[in-house]
């Protein structure tokens, strides 16, 4: 074999010459756990093992998307290095402590579902014309669209090639996840029928681009750690319901402003004209006849090109009943995160679970 046909059958993987692969040690020192898992750090068992798997998935993830290539590895690690939360992977590595958390298997799912998140981040920046992400340009603000949407199909076939080694199973889990992503994103995009609720619509949207990820990251840790089976049905649920719950947070933080807990910017939706609990909601207490939220309802439809008419339409949207019922709509589904881990054992991965619940609607604060 030549070594144009091996660079060829290896599909670009590795290191650019003369790179040095990073060290778990140098990646452990920068992670930081997301809000509500404390709990994790404070215990002496727990804590160091999953600072340590983190550490692992982190220098995995930089490994799978390493590229011999220069361009693709450019584009490949640009939202790597920008950093995240990683909550995807976390709850993997968190369910995994249900079972035998040591498994090799584990990490490989871990990074699994963050190369898969990450794929869509590529697509949906596109999508959005977002100019940002994670306080970097977004990818195709510095390389087009083109290459942007490339770079995420790269990333979610190396996704793929992990999955397909850690059996059918995964794949199945896999596969129907992403066909969740998809839908959801192409449902956002034409938005509801005449005939559903825009309300309705909105969480379905939301259930499938966030929630169908989140709950396949606690599953697959479950599964793979070997935790009993009837544990699978419980942390999907968590992960479906928590998923929902912080997109809901997300998108109500976009009309109060709360920029520094969440990185955006105040307003971006509404400028954007997409569709959020706060609006639908102001929508139909103005369909019922509310004459404040038809006032209000002027402002968010108006012209919102100058920083001035938006930060109008942000302040009275914010200050609307609208806005505190979308906060306990949230506050909603995060009880029902919690409520379906009742049947899990009590211990430090439960508590995290519900812990991070809470946290997901309480970053208004």
């Amino acid at each position: 074999m030549t070594n144009t046909e091996h660079s060829w059958t290896s599909a670009g993987h590795g290191y650019s010459e003369g790179e040095p692969a990073p060290t778990t040690t140098a990646i452990a020192a920068g992670i930081q756990l997301p809000a509500g898992f404390a709990a994790i750090a404070e215990d002496p068992e727990i804590g160091p093992a999953i600072m340590t798997s983190m550490a692992r998935v982190e220098k995995r993830l930089r490994e799978a998307i390493a590229n011999s290539d220069p361009l693709a590895d450019a584009t490949s690690r640009h939202l790597v290095e920008a950093g995240g939360k990683r909550i995807r992977p976390l709850l993997t590595l968190l369910c995994s402590h249900f079972g035998d958390w040591r498994r090799p298997e584990v990490l490989q799912a871990a990074a699994v579902v963050e190369l898969t998140h990450l794929a869509t981040l590529y697509h949906d920046d596109v999508m959005d014309s977002a100019p940002y992400r994670r306080g970097a340009p977004t990818a195709h603000e510095v390389w087009g669209n083109t290459v942007a949407i490339l770079t995420g199909d790269l990333i979610f076939a190396r996704a793929s090639i992990l999955v397909s080694e850690l059996g059918g199973r995964a794949l199945s889990i896999q596969a129907r996840t992403f066909e969740r992503l998809c839908l959801g994103q192409l449902h956002e995009t034409v938005g509801p029928r005449e005939d559903e609720d825009p309300l309705d619509h909105y969480i379905s949207v939301l259930a499938d681009k966030t929630g169908s990820l989140i709950a396949a990251s606690g599953q697959m840790g479950a599964i793979f750690a070997g935790a009993p089976a009837e544990y699978e049905d419980v942390l999907v649920a968590y992960g479906e319901r928590v998923g929902v719950a912080f997109q809901l947070a997300d998108d109500v933080i976009d009309v109060t402003g709360g920029k520094v807990t969440s990185g955006k910017s105040a307003g971006t939706d509404l400028r954007e004209g997409v569709p959020t609990l706060p609006v639908l909601l102001l929508r139909r207490a103005a369909s019922r006849g509310d004459a404040s939220a038809e006032d209000v309802l002027r402002l968010v439809d108006g012209d919102l090109t100058s920083d001035e008419a938006l930060a109008e339409a942000v302040a009275a949207l914010s200050a609307h009943p609208a806005t505190a019922q979308s906060w306990e709509v949230a506050r909603e589904w995060a009880d029902a995160a919690k409520a379906a881990l009742r049947p899990l054992p009590e211990g430090v991965v439960k508590h995290s679970l519900a812990a991070f619940a809470d946290a997901v609607v309480d970053r208004k604060a």
